[in-house]
């Protein structure tokens, strides 16, 4: 399994990256292999400030269709776009090209709190 140690994580399986007061959003290597088949993914978020743990969108895999959490508070800036017409990036490269929302975040410290790479870990076995 692919964890990253320079990401962040949440206990419902987002990653996070954080470069000055930016962050780049998605979901883990686990939860893409939880899910199967991403066939859509639908955010509509864009310019709205929402709390952390919010839903910022949903994930639709072949069986089932999940919420996407926000991990920190912020303003999503931006939805990949790459995504739109080939939501299987987030199948084949989770932390890369597969990332799903920019947001700016308004306490970058907040990213602390979460989940590092060890921790997420043992969390999930």
């Amino acid at each position: 399994m692919n964890l990253p140690a320079n990401l962040r994580y949440t206990k419902d399986h987002e990653w996070i990256s954080l470069e000055g007061n930016t962050a780049t959003i998605g979901i883990t290597d686990f939860a893409q292999g939880e899910l199967g088949d991403i066939v859509y993914v639908e955010i509509e978020t864009v310019g709205k400030s929402l709390e952390a743990e919010a839903v910022f969108g949903t994930v639709e895999a072949v069986k089932t269709v999940s919420d996407l959490f926000l991990p920190i508070a912020g303003t999503v800036t931006e939805v990949n776009p790459a995504l739109a017409g080939s939501p299987e990036l987030v199948n084949s490269d989770p932390y890369g090209q597969g990332w799903m929302i920019k947001m700016t975040v308004n306490n970058p410290a907040d990213v602390n709190a979460l989940l590092s790479a060890e921790a997420y870990q043992s969390l999930i076995g």
